[in-house]
């Protein structure tokens, strides 16, 4: 594919699905799936998600089989995510054989072969979302995907496992850990500068008056969940991996590639250090790469699953 004009995040969560589905660790998935089996319910399994998208891990939970008879609350901050996960909720359950009820504006009910899944999506932000923890509290199962690098995970993890009962367990994806890796090198020496300061902009990053990233999340995760007072179950690696096959790249993940690039070279703009000559000249020849099948994408990032105290 040529070089997009313009970008679109809703196209590139979308294009992103396939790469998540390879990605995520199916060892860290099946000790989800046991312990969801395993988990004393009364009735719905209580399911949120925060930074839920466009609803690929609602779409997940459902074609994967992990949930049965749940209530699954998806949360994002971007009404344009919420309003794409609206009609492609429905859209997807139609044409994948599952029964679909809308029972209210934002109220999905998706029901298929010993399937059963209410699901409310809302526009919100997570520390809106917290600061309304008394009425929201009691969750059974907390997912984010691709989130936990986007926040400071020190100072806003205990709250986030606040929102489950005692006993609850959390499921915690696609999180970052330090290695953004672009094939074939370029200029090894501009490559590396490059992929440095990208992760610094992610060490830095600030969100509405908050620290809000560190390229090096999944690392950090395992003491950090500690210092919580949470029990880890199982972790494992799941890492983002895009090349062209015989056939090119799959689905839209050329897009998604396009996207990558576009992003690393946006977030590098105006970087003092930086020779915005080459930049652009790196960003353009990735680029080309792309359309030629030849880029291949690799980042390193990390998947958990655990449980709060009982």
């Amino acid at each position: 594919m040529t070089v997009p004009p313009s970008y679109s995040f809703s196209r590139y969560l979308a294009a992103k699905k396939s790469v998540d589905d390879r990605a995520l660790n199916k060892t860290v998935w099946e000790s989800l799936s046991r312990s969801v089996a395993s988990y004393p319910v009364e009735d719905r399994l209580r399911v949120l998600e925060i930074g839920a998208g466009i609803g690929t891990m609602i779409e997940r939970t459902l074609d994967w089989g992990l949930l049965t008879r749940a209530t699954y609350l998806a949360l994002d901050a971007e009404q344009a995510n919420i309003s794409e996960a609206s009609s492609r909720l429905p859209s997807w359950a139609s044409d994948n054989g599952y029964t679909v009820e809308n029972v209210a504006p934002d109220d999905i009910r998706v029901r298929g072969k010993n399937q059963d899944l209410l699901v409310k999506l809302e526009t919100a932000d997570v520390f809106e979302f917290l600061g309304r923890k008394s009425v929201n509290s009691g969750w059974d199962l907390l997912i984010a995907n691709a989130f936990l690098d986007l926040i400071d995970v020190p100072s806003t993890l205990p709250a986030l496992l606040s929102l489950l009962k005692p006993g609850g367990l959390f499921y915690f994806t696609i999180t970052f850990d330090g290695a953004t890796i672009i094939q074939p090198e370029i200029d090894r020496s501009l490559d590396a500068q490059i992929e440095a300061l990208y992760h610094e902009t992610m060490d830095r990053r600030v969100i509405g008056g908050r620290p809000s990233g560190d390229s090096r999340t999944g690392r950090h995760f395992f003491d950090q969940v500690r210092s919580a007072g949470a029990t880890l179950i199982e972790a494992g690696a799941s890492d983002w991996v895009v090349f062209a096959g015989p056939d090119g790249y799959r689905g839209d993940e050329a897009y998604f590639l396009h996207f990558i690039v576009h992003t690393v070279g946006s977030a590098l703009k105006g970087q003092p250090i930086l020779d915005q000559e080459r930049l652009a000249w790196w960003v353009s020849e990735r680029h080309t790469q792309i359309k030629q099948g030849q880029l291949v994408y690799i980042a390193h990032q990390m998947d958990f699953v655990g449980r709060v105290s009982g």
